[in-house]
Order: structure tokens, then C-alpha cells, then sequence
């Protein structure tokens, strides 16, 4: 969808939302039987934010709202699932950056279009990501990583939760800036991905923190640096990389709800009212923040033009690096 046809498909919803018929239409819908939450990977936090919100839109709209983890090919076969779903309000995708925006260029045949086959609800959360080592390396430092892997190019390997992630290319980007190589091995979500970080199978990746952060705080992993453009407030004394030599590094993920192109409007919007509720709740607020999620909750529009935007600053990453899916 070009630019033009998105604003003024927006333009009409905006005018349609604004009618009383509307507001009434998408305050009575609510599904008929089981609606299925597809979440693309294995063991990620796609999963933990599916299984939060799961419950509690099954209270809110009084049919069970199950999750199915579909993984493989970075996201899209869970997706194109969703897209070949019926596009009735029962089946929902958990999206983040591989299926919807990484994957455009990466893979050089898209089975589905993110953009024309998929109907935003909201993006709930963004988070940058933890660089982590195992301690068995004795790595020390983002600066102590570098030198390290530019004088061992073929010691050293790195896991990431699937091919295409921002797991995956947030390693590609570092390692172009920062100038080493390192092997990539790619996993079918974050718990298989950490489980040989710990074991010492692989030795860094790039995860989101609720994958690591229990396991830094125990010693079985270091964590050498963020990559977003401030540091946590949980762990303040870890830099960024920007911080750290690589200057304006920054690497971002996020996960959304989606549903089949074709869904009514009413019922996105009535999905959309229900999410940003619940997100914003303080017992769900209080979880992704633990997680060091930033809340984002938007609406339908604004998750579809960022999605447009991630689409093209994920491309150039993958073009910059030569990063491929083999």
C-alpha cells in the first residue's frame, strides 16, 4: 500500500469511527466461537505477551481465546496462516520485526505482503535488546568482545532466535560497524537460543530482556551492553553500544496484533479498544515493565505506518550487511 492510498484509507475509517452507527456497531461485536492467537515462534516473548493478554480478552469478549505457537522460516509461516485465515475477527497474528517488516528482504520470495495482507490492531511494546555473553568466555567488555572476535573469527559464534529477528540482524549491524566476523546460528525461538548460550554451544547474542535478564541476575550470563539509545534504569551501569564506540547504534524490536486483511473495521477497532485497555492495565503494565518492555499501545494506523517505516530501515540494514536467510 503506497502512501497515499494508506492516508486516505485512514481518512475513511477516522470518518466512519466518528458515526454513531459505528461506535455502536464496534462496542456490540464480540467473537462467536474460539478465536486463535498465532504467535510465529517458539518460546519468545511473543509468547509471554500472548499468554498475558489471552485471559483477559477471554473475559472481555466471553469465548476462550487460545494461543498457538506456529515457528519457523523467521515468522513466516505462523503468518501467512493468520493470512490465509478467515478474516472474521477469529484469528489474531503476534507479529514483531522478522515477519512484518525484516522479511521483505531478506527472503527473495515473500509467500504474503505485510502490508496488503495483514490488518494492524496496535503495537503494544518495543524493547532494545541485552548483548550477552556466556562468563566461560571471559569476556569482560563491549571493547573486550570486539578485540576479542577480530583476533578469533572462527572461535567465536553467536545465537539469535530465528533467521531474519532483530535478534539475528542486530548482530549483522554490529559486526559491519565494529568490523569481525562471527558465525551465526539461528534457532527457533529464544528458549532453544539460550539454552546453548548457557550450555556454551554459542557464545553472545542479542536478546530482548525478559529472555535474559533472570540468568544475568543470576551470573550464568554477562551482559556487555544495550542497544537502544539510553541505558535501563534496571541495570544503569551498563552502556550503550552507541556509548560504547559505535556511535548512533540502535536496534530496536517490538511486537504487535494483527488480524487477516479483510477484517471488518469495526471489529479492529473493538480489538483495538479491548488490547490498549488491557496493555495499560496496571496488573499487565506492571508485568511488561518488569520485562523492560516500553509501552506503546497505539492505534491501528499509527502500528500500520510504523510498520511501513520498519520495512524500509530494516532493508537497508540487510542491504548494508548482506545479511541472507542461508
Amino acid at each position: 500500500m503506497n502512501a497515499s492510498r494508506s492516508l486516505i484509507a485512514s481518512a475513511v475509517l477516522m470518518a466512519f469511527a466518528a458515526s454513531p452507527a459505528w461506535s455502536q456497531a464496534t462496542a456490540d461485536w464480540r467473537p462467536t466461537k474460539t478465536v486463535r492467537i498465532v504467535v510465529p515462534i517458539v518460546g519468545s516473548t511473543n509468547d509471554v505477551l500472548a499468554r498475558l493478554l489471552a485471559p483477559k480478552l477471554q473475559e472481555a469478549f466471553g469465548q476462550p481465546f487460545v494461543v498457538e505457537n506456529k515457528g519457523g522460516a523467521g515468522g513466516n509461516i505462523g503468518a501467512l496462516d493468520v493470512v490465509k485465515s478467515a478474516p472474521d475477527g477469529h484469528t489474531l497474528l503476534v507479529g514483531y520485526n522478522g515477519p512484518l517488516a525484516i522479511n521483505v528482504t531478506l527472503f527473495d520470495n515473500m509467500p504474503y505482503d505485510p502490508v496488503k495482507d495483514l490488518a494492524p490492531i496496535t503495537l503494544a511494546v518495543k524493547s532494545p535488546q541485552y548483548l550477552v555473553v556466556n562468563p566461560a568466555t571471559g569476556i569482560t567488555s563491549i571493547q573486550d568482545f570486539i578485540a576479542k572476535a577480530k583476533a578469533n573469527p572462527t572461535k567465536y559464534s553467536y545465537g539469535s532466535v530465528s533467521l531474519g529477528s532483530a535478534s539475528h540482524l542486530t548482530m549483522e549491524m554490529m559486526k559491519s560497524e565494529a568490523g569481525f566476523r562471527m558465525t551465526h546460528i539461528p534457532y527457533r525461538g529464544a528458549g532453544p537460543a539460550v539454552a546453548d548460550l548457557l550450555a556454551g554451544n554459542v557464545q553472545a547474542g542479542f536478546f530482548v530482556p525478559g529472555n535474559v535478564q533472570g540468568f544475568v541476575k543470576e551470573g550464568k550470563l554477562k551482559l556487555l551492553a544495550t542497544s537502544g539509545t539510553k541505558r535501563f534504569d534496571s541495570t544503569p551501569d551498563i552502556p550503550t553500544l552507541s556509548e560504547s564506540g559505535l556511535k548512533d547504534f540502535e536496534a530496536t524490536s517490538w511486537i504487535g496484533f494483527l488480524a487477516p486483511a479483510g477484517t471488518p473495521p469495526n471489529i479492529i477497532a473493538r480489538y483495538n479498544q479491548e488490547m490498549v485497555r488491557i496493555i495499560n492495565s496496571p496488573e499487565i503494565k506492571a508485568r511488561l515493565k518488569d520485562m523492560e518492555f516500553e509501552i506503546v499501545a497505539s492505534s491501528p494506523q499509527e502500528f500500520g505506518n510504523w510498520i511501513s517505516t520498519e520495512i524500509v530501515r530494516w532493508g537497508k540494514v540487510i542491504k548494508d550487511t548482506g545479511a541472507k536467510v542461508n
